[in-house]
């Protein structure tokens, strides 16, 4: 079923000149509703999940979501949760950048891109994905379309317009590949609703990553998470870092702690930035809201460097930190081999699959996650707690508890070896990458290779 026949509304016969001026038409900022101020209650199933994002177009030679089904049982193997798809939508050809054009330049909102296969195709996926315990999301570009997405030519006021009357591209950006969309017409937004509810319906999604949240009126958001819990309870992650997303979504960026681990690794930062990123985000965040954590994504991949690039030999020593702070960590495409090269972004550029060097290392962080409490999101797992140790300006450390369950995290953020011992906790503990048992007291010497790192759990 296609929702456009819900809407009745009359062609507009108009010739349409498009630029990207910035004297642009009226569209309302982000603003916090007046109807809601309560956070989402994240589903249940999210408390103890990772989440995946997987580049359909370079995952495989073919590029289609039937070829990326045979990586889907090693994904599992390896712990994976949640599949986040980056758009499935055709590629609006108008504008285009590159030869084969943005992901997010819309052309359909109720179409899937051909080049991936057929909405058969990604309802097989979907349930495939549900047989082996994993949730898919998928990739939604709410704040405009690509020019030649058929809203242009029947519902051009619906677009934000300079002056003159020209549909522009968003301001002060350069995506010129796309037409900024107005959240001030009531019955683009019924359209824009009626479209997200139609992946739920038709392909059993279970939620949604929304590109550039915080550029869409939070109001929106809110109208739309109330239409589409009604269906089924979703997963919604929001491209922003600001909380008053929250109150439409489960889950922001990181990207300050994103930052400070790029900063770390280059020595542009020490472990004081950490502590002063704590502090502030515990006055601003609950202990229920989810922040991603990352080392990478396909935004950092093809225009900042891989993540060797940023963080050279620290990289799994902060996939390790990534995955035990608190939040919900994420791994890109490739990332699980190792993947030290930009993907093109507008073009074909397949990974090179590998041996999955860094599978095990990934595998033994998700598994933790799933089974110690003490890691797991929001409210059901542990705060962090620093940990003093006999090195605090070469070595961060420290301990997560939930009940009786306890992870405790050393971080050489040096290329020098360290020995440490650690005050304020002891026990006996379990090592994740080594399965050695390990008595702490503050007598304790850890070794610590350069960028090294050790997980301890009990």
């Amino acid at each position: 079923m296609n929702y456009r026949i819900n809407i009745f509304f009359s062609a507009l016969a108009i010739t349409l000149f498009f630029s990207c001026s910035s004297n642009a038409g009226k569209k309302t900022e982000i603003s916090t509703s007046e109807s809601s101020t309560a956070n989402i209650e994240a589903v249940e199933w999210s408390k103890n999940s990772n989440i995946y994002e997987v580049n359909i177009r370079q995952y495989t030679p073919e590029g289609t979501f039937a070829a990326f089904e045979n990586h889907m049982p090693r994904l599992k193997e390896m712990g994976v949760d949640i599949l986040w798809l980056m758009p499935i939508h055709p590629i609006s050809e108008k504008n285009r950048k590159g030869t084969m054009g943005s992901y997010y330049a819309v052309a359909d909102y109720q179409k899937t891109n051909p080049e991936f296969g057929t909405l058969n195709d990604l309802k097989h996926l979907v349930s495939t994905a549900h047989e082996m315990g994993m949730k898919v999301i998928i990739d939604w570009v709410a704040n405009h379309t690509g020019w030649d997405n058929w809203l242009i030519s029947e519902h051009a006021d619906w677009y934000t317009s300079d002056s003159t009357g020209n549909i522009i591209c968003p301001l002060n950006t350069d995506w010129s590949d796309v037409a900024d969309l107005n959240y001030d017409v009531p019955e683009m937004r019924e359209y824009m609703i009626q479209s997200l509810e139609y992946w739920v319906k038709e392909a059993n999604i279970d939620g949604y990553r929304c590109d550039v949240a915080g550029m869409v009126p939070i109001d929106f958001w809110v109208d739309a998470r109330t239409r589409l819990d009604a269906i089924k309870p979703l997963f919604m992650l929001a491209e922003h870092e600001g909380k008053e997303v929250l109150e439409a979504f489960d889950m922001i960026y990181a990207w300050e702690f994103h930052h400070i681990m790029n900063g770390i690794a280059k020595g542009e930062k020490t472990i004081s930035d950490i502590d002063a990123y704590y502090a502030k985000i515990d006055t601003i965040f609950d202990v229920e809201d989810y922040l991603m954590t990352f080392t990478s994504n396909h935004d950092e991949n093809s225009w900042n460097g891989t993540a060797f690039e940023r963080m050279g030999d620290a990289v799994e020593c902060m996939a390790v930190f990534s995955a035990t702070v608190p939040g919900m960590p994420l791994i890109y495409s490739g990332q699980e081999d190792e993947l030290n090269k930009r993907l093109k972004f507008f073009e074909k550029d397949v990974i090179e699959w590998g041996e999955f060097e860094f599978a095990d290392m990934y595998s033994k962080l998700l598994k933790l996650k799933k089974n110690n409490s003490a890691l797991w999101n929001g409210h059901f797992g542990g705060t962090l707690k620093k940990l003093e140790n006999s090195n605090p300006e070469q070595v961060y450390t420290f301990i997560r508890k939930k009940d009786e369950n306890e992870v405790v995290v050393a971080l050489n953020f040096s290329d020098k070896a360290q020995s440490i011992s650690i005050s304020g906790v002891g026990g006996s503990y379990v090592s994740l990458f080594t399965g050695e048992e390990t008595e702490l007291t503050e007598q304790t010497t850890l070794e610590l290779k350069p960028w090294g790192y050790m997980v301890l759990s009990k």
